[in-house]
């Protein structure tokens, strides 16, 4: 297997000593992190290293860890310190900075001159062609595809459009984000355990879907027939605005699922429905596989769902016997539980929930 490539942001005061990635705090931490998600195993020899590093802040003891771990390459996008070790420092205005990246932060560009460190990041990259790049941070990000906001994506993978192309990337929290935010660190290393299998295959491997959008009658009914009926567990889902339900989901498997819409914006009357009878149709399917006891149902936050179908149209949901946002919060009560969080963690999804605009729904599960 290839190693797994590591790129961080720029050197801090211990790295600036030796020239070296990951030989301060942060290494430390990023050690213990990838040994906890199982990217690496720590041995005697390695936890003497890292003793002697806690008893003399020597950078050289967390060097010869990582010597011993060939297994994972690191690097920075800059292999320098800035000022006050802040990445704004090397900043300058649009006309100042570097040919074709976005503004690093509002109106912030990172200046022409420190271009040949991205040409020595492509040159490394090249060099080890991983199967998989580990973002730790904005910089990155930034760097490889465009792009910040690494809150909002990591966990998810995608591929790098800037530096060099094509590489597959994954998204986390920077080791000394950790250190500051320590809460993140359960998410940090759920992130490295998904690398580790991200890192067998180069591709970005998406689950198959089939979705049925746009449905008539016939294929709510045909659909309930052939997948619903029957199933073993059949998930629900509802987005909501002010007092109605703009459309529901259901999915009897992983594979396949069908969006049954009841608002539509194209339409003059704000409605999906050619008719009321049609639409009364369409509620009178989905009341009766609610109601049917016989199939089990998942929802993500199904209290709020569940009270919102009772309360707004009379329609009882039986037989809901489990609920993935309280599954979640029993599991890991110090993390996130909202359903694109759980999408990060658990799926090879993309950010879904960054892929639209315009958000309707007012059902908040975090």
């Amino acid at each position: 297997m290839k190693p797994l490539f590591i790129i961080g942001e720029a050197y801090g005061e211990a790295e600036d000593r030796i020239k070296s990635p990951f030989v301060g705090a942060s290494g430390m931490e990023l050690l213990r992190q990838l040994h906890e998600s199982g990217n690496i195993r720590l041995s005697s020899i390695d936890w003497d290293y890292i003793n002697r590093f806690y008893k003399t802040s020597d950078p050289h003891m967390l060097e010869s860890v990582w010597e011993l771990h060939p297994e994972i390459k690191r690097t920075n996008v800059f292999n320098l310190r800035p000022a006050r070790n802040d990445i704004e420092y090397l900043c300058g205005g649009k006309s100042d900075g570097i040919e074709g990246y976005p503004a690093f932060i509002k109106s912030k560009y990172i200046l022409a001159k420190y271009e040949s460190e991205l040409d020595r990041l492509a040159q490394e990259i090249l060099a080890i062609d991983p199967n998989l790049i580990v973002c730790l941070g904005n910089t990155p990000l930034w760097a490889l595809a465009g792009r910040g906001a690494v809150t909002k994506i990591r966990g998810t993978t995608l591929l790098s459009t800037h530096t060099v192309s094509g590489y597959k990337l994954l998204p986390t929290y920077h080791p000394t984000a950790i250190l500051r935010q320590y809460e993140n660190r359960p998410t940090a290393i759920a992130d490295f355990m998904k690398a580790k299998r991200e890192n067998e295959y180069p591709e970005i491997r998406r689950p198959p879907r089939e979705i049925w959008i746009e449905p008539s009658l016939e294929d709510i009914r045909t659909f309930n027939e052939q997948f619903i009926r029957g199933c073993d567990l059949l998930s629900v889902d509802i987005e909501t605005a002010g007092d109605r339900i703009t459309c529901i989901g259901f999915a009897p498997s992983p594979s396949i699922a069908i969006v049954i819409p009841f608002d539509d914006e194209r339409s003059k009357s704000r409605c999906y429905w050619a008719s009321s009878s049609d639409e009364a149709a369409a509620w009178k399917i989905v009341r009766r596989i609610l109601s049917d006891s016989s199939i089990p149902k998942l929802l993500q936050n199904g209290v709020y769902d569940i009270a919102f179908l009772w309360r707004a149209y009379g329609i009882k949901t039986i037989n809901a016997i489990h609920d993935t946002m309280l599954l979640q919060h029993a599991l890991q009560p110090e993390a996130l539980k909202g359903l694109g969080y759980l999408g990060s963690i658990y799926s090879d999804e993309g950010s879904w929930k960054h892929m639209r605009k315009k958000h309707e729904t007012v059902k908040k599960d975090n």
